[in-house]
């Protein structure tokens, strides 16, 4: 097979570390590249940063490129990379976080777009059971909940319960027993009890229904109007609000309302707000007006978590999230 080889012609799975070996370096980018997203989907898990996630898919393919006749086809080419990507996000943890998040709230946590995730599973979208996992561990309560474990449970949490891999495949990625995982991986899940909402089902949702959208658009209409009352009536008695990266987790319907008074939101003016989705979870775009600049200008995008007809938790992101979004970074008046 020659370096020039087309590249749906290379079945991956059939090449050992000579056959990796006769790649050139752009015919193995186009082959790596196949996984991309879902190795993205996963770094993110682990490090709840989408540029995080980001940094070390790339590191991952770097390391992937200079380690290639290591892979001698005892797993398939995307566990190789899944290993490689794994133990690129653990470095990176070890290096800049080396402690897990605490108090329930995670500073550097990025929203991950829902057009992104749609990459993910093009492929078998009419498979329920998939797309329900994905929405499970993809939404930002099961997102912070991962970042209160330490790396290696939390990376165990997700090969084992997200992936599905044996403990024995695990323990090898990881260089440790099989005994170990299953003890990480026990641990790892009473951490996630712990920060998980109390019903399982209130937060992992299926298809948002009329009742839901409904919801959403009132809370988005009141929250243009900076219709406070309107707002507090379908908010839940224990809604969580976080902004990350500010510091601050407010619980409860009087705690978040008064934070949204103490920050001057009943005097705001001038707000637009264009619906989008994140994480599985619905959201919208706050735009703000500016006379200056004769346009609507990003503000904050507002998730919401929706159960039992009330918002329960609100995470609002800043204005620099949008662009990932491919949200447009100004509204026209007339628009």
């Amino acid at each position: 097979m020659s370096a020039d080889t087309r590249l749906e012609e290379i079945d991956v799975s059939d090449l050992g570390g000579s056959g990796l070996g006769i790649l050139d370096e752009q015919a193995f980018s186009g082959v790596a590249e196949r996984h991309r997203r879902e190795l993205h989907v996963h770094c993110y898990r682990m490090l709840g940063s989408f540029q995080d996630a980001e940094d070390t898919v790339q590191e991952t393919f770097l390391r992937a490129w200079r380690r290639r006749e290591t892979f001698e086809g005892r797993s398939t080419f995307r566990a190789w990379l899944y290993k490689i990507a794994t133990n690129a996000c653990l470095d990176l943890l070890a290096k800049r976080r080396p402690e897990p998040a605490t108090g329930g709230e995670v500073l550097w946590l990025q929203p991950y777009p829902d057009r992104l995730l749609d990459e993910l599973h093009a492929d078998d979208a009419d498979e329920p059971e998939t797309a329900a996992l994905s929405r499970e561990t993809i939404e930002l309560a099961y997102l912070v909940a991962v970042q209160h474990l330490a790396p290696r449970p939390r990376a165990v949490l997700i090969l084992r319960d997200v992936l599905g891999w044996p403990a024995k495949d695990v323990a090898e990625l990881l260089g440790d027993s099989v005994n170990s995982v299953n003890s990480a991986l026990q641990r790892a899940r009473a951490g996630m009890r712990e920060h998980l909402p109390a019903e399982r089902q209130d937060w992992t949702g299926g298809e948002e229904d009329v009742e839901t959208r409904e919801l959403v658009r009132r809370f988005t209409d009141a929250s243009v109007a900076v219709d406070i009352d309107a707002l507090a009536a379908m908010l839940s008695d224990d809604v969580k609000f976080s902004m990350p990266p500010t510091p601050g987790l407010h619980v409860g319907r009087e705690a978040v309302l008064r934070d949204w008074v103490e920050d001057g939101f009943e005097s705001m003016t001038g707000l637009r707000a264009l619906p989008t989705a994140v994480n599985r979870q619905p959201a919208f775009a706050a735009y703000l007006w500016q006379e200056n600049e004769n346009a609507y200008l990003p503000l904050t995008l507002d998730v919401l978590r929706i159960s039992g007809g009330k918002v329960t938790e609100m995470t609002t992101f800043h204005a620099d999230q949008f662009p990932l979004l491919g949200l447009p970074d100004r509204l026209p008046a007339d628009g």
